[in-house]
């Protein structure tokens, strides 16, 4: 199957992937989450190519996760800014951080901490049940097909 086809998938991993699957999709909104917005910015702290910058950044813009907006007039300059649907990927993204903390930091540890301004306390995510807000493991989850949706093939009732 070829990337552009996922987002025809009957899956939400691969319709999401089919947006947020590039590496450089995911440091750049990682980057986002940092507080960067300029262009220069993205290009200096990323060491990407301008022309592969420009095509995530429209990709992000035209699903809507970023919007870009004009801060000087002459000559006209634009920064990027995290939308609603930008700012629900704040999870996946401390997620992604919290994992890549665990196995691909160095003897030194992690090269960003991240402090929670309410308590002071520096965190690592987790993943919760919204529903009685017990931490999940793999373990503790199953899935199953919904109601009337013959057109994917899930595993009825298998384990994640």
């Amino acid at each position: 199957m070829k990337r552009d086809q996922l987002g025809n998938q009957q899956c939400s991993v691969a319709r999401s992937s089919a947006v947020l699957g590039d590496p450089w999709t995911l440091t750049l909104l990682s980057d986002c989450f940092l507080g960067v917005r300029r262009f220069e910015e993205f290009q200096e702290r990323l060491k990407v190519s301008r022309t592969t910058l420009t095509s995530r950044l429209k990709l992000l813009e035209e699903h809507g996760i970023l919007v870009q907006s004009q801060y000087e007039q002459k000559p006209p300059r634009f920064e990027y800014r995290l939308t609603q649907k930008g700012k629900e990927l704040f999870p996946v993204i401390s997620t992604l951080l919290t994992w890549g903390d665990k196995y691909y930091s160095d003897q030194a540890g992690p090269p960003i901490l991240r402090r929670h301004k309410k308590c002071g306390h520096d965190f690592q995510t987790y993943i919760a049940c919204s529903e009685c807000g017990e931490p999940l493991e793999l373990k503790d989850v199953e899935a199953r097909k919904r109601p009337h949706n013959d057109s994917y093939p899930a595993v009825e009732r298998g384990p994640m």
